[in-house]
């Protein structure tokens, strides 16, 4: 009854249309008066949730892909790519473009929202008027921008290592989510491949050597900043935080002075929207923290686990049966609540069954970005249908192909856990 009184509360604000932060809140104050837990401890637990050092990760990461993500950063990286791929004038090269553009983006940014926006803008029309559909090329920019959920600075990772009280190494997340995005936008070029000799679409085009000299010095201001954030962390010159204010720093200095493409008299309403971001993600956290508190307190972790061990004691029947309930999971909310509110749950079940929390955090990741691949809720899709001015029914009609391979995809990374952890395990020792 204690575990009912708490969900129910919270299904009920979903319901209604509360915020989510309010609904998380509420759910915690319902659960604490049932089990008669006095609301001033609700109410610390909410201070606690964001009082901690690791939280300046998230606004610096968040301002530092925002600053490179609309400076110009884009544009120039789809050209660089467009010249690593025109070598090769493989069929199909603007499509194996998008995918290697994002992933540069995905590197700075960390937000999959802002690469589909980003990237979407250019890429799209020019592989529209290239002579490929306008669908295909949606449908490849929103599933591609998955990336940035799993590559560093992902913000989702941030989020999972506070989810986890901070116990999980956001450094070590980080390491964890290269191979896995790596991986997934490998996925994606060898289905565009597939695609393009079907479908028969054009081939990638050779840039002048003078012209590709200039493109890649130009993109190699941006590319930087990828070396900033993995060569700081993994040389030890600073922490995860730290190398996001380094970050921050390097953007504004290569946007504002050497590329030049954005006005000064636009950055505040940059640094507002921002602050807008940052303080709905602090406000979830802080919120989600409470309802974790009572969770405890009901002993719904405990729970879980004695529930899933009545249906299986095999571990990967399991992490097969958590897979799906996290994809139907980030169909239905968002991808920072559903962090915050199933890893207090899921993550003692799944240490119950001797599987590593970083590992973990990758498979929720790519499950709850995949999520955002599909309605009701899916984010990426809804701003990738307009940014590629189709339909969500247009794109649900060609969008299996890319669900499939993202589906294989989180397979491997479910049931070979070194592909997340091998990285971290020989770096980070």
């Amino acid at each position: 009854m204690d575990i009912f009184v708490l969900l129910a509360a919270m299904l009920v604000c979903f319901v209604i249309g509360m915020p989510i932060a309010y609904s998380l809140a509420f759910a915690a104050i319902a659960g604490a008066w049932w089990i008669g837990i006095p609301l001033e401890a609700v109410m610390l637990k909410i201070s606690d949730g964001v009082s901690k050092v690791a939280m300046l990760t998230i606004p610096f990461f968040v301002l530092a892909g925002a600053i490179m993500a609309e400076g110009g950063m884009a544009r120039r990286l789809v050209a660089f790519a467009d010249v690593l791929v025109g070598f090769t004038r493989l069929r199909g090269g603007l499509s194996i473009v998008n995918v290697l553009a994002t992933t540069f983006l995905s590197g700075i940014s960390g937000s999959a929202v802002a690469d589909t926006s980003a990237i979407g803008s250019v890429m799209i029309p020019q592989m529209e008027r290239a002579g490929y559909p306008r669908v295909f090329a949606t449908n490849l920019t929103i599933t591609s921008s998955v990336q940035a959920l799993l590559v560093p600075p992902s913000h989702n990772a941030v989020l999972y290592s506070l989810a986890t009280g901070g116990t999980i190494s956001i450094s070590a997340l980080f390491m964890a989510g290269v191979f896995p995005g790596l991986l997934l936008g490998f996925s994606l070029i060898v289905l565009c491949l597939v695609i393009a000799y079907r479908d028969r679409h054009p081939p990638g085009q050779t840039a002048p050597a003078k012209d590709a000299i200039k493109i890649t010095i130009d993109a190699a201001w941006g590319l930087v900043t990828l070396v900033i954030i993995l060569g700081g962390i993994l040389g030890g010159i600073f922490t995860a935080i730290e190398a996001g204010a380094v970050a921050c720093i390097w953007a504004f200095f290569v946007t504002m002075f050497i590329y030049r493409d954005y006005r000064w008299r636009d950055l505040p309403a940059l640094l507002h929207r921002t602050l807008r971001t940052v303080a709905m993600v602090l406000t979830l956290i802080a919120c989600a923290s409470s309802v974790g508190y009572v969770m405890a307190l009901t002993q719904m972790p405990a729970k879980m686990t004695a529930f899933f061990l009545s249906i299986s004691s095999n571990k990967y029947v399991i992490l097969f049966l958590i897979n799906i309930l996290l994809l139907v999971l980030g169909t239905l909310v968002d991808m920072a609540p559903s962090i915050l509110i199933a890893t207090p749950i899921l993550l003692p079940v799944m240490q119950n069954f001797g599987v590593d929390p970083v590992h973990f955090g990758m498979i929720m990741l790519l499950n709850l970005g995949i999520g955002l691949c599909h309605p009701p809720v899916g984010s990426i899709l809804f701003v990738g249908c307009a940014v590629g001015k189709v339909t969500i029914e247009q794109v649900m009609r060609k969008i299996w192909p890319f669900y499939t391979v993202m589906f294989l995809v989180l397979m491997l990374v479910t049931y070979v856990p070194e592909i997340s952890l091998w990285l971290p395990r020989h770096v980070l020792r």
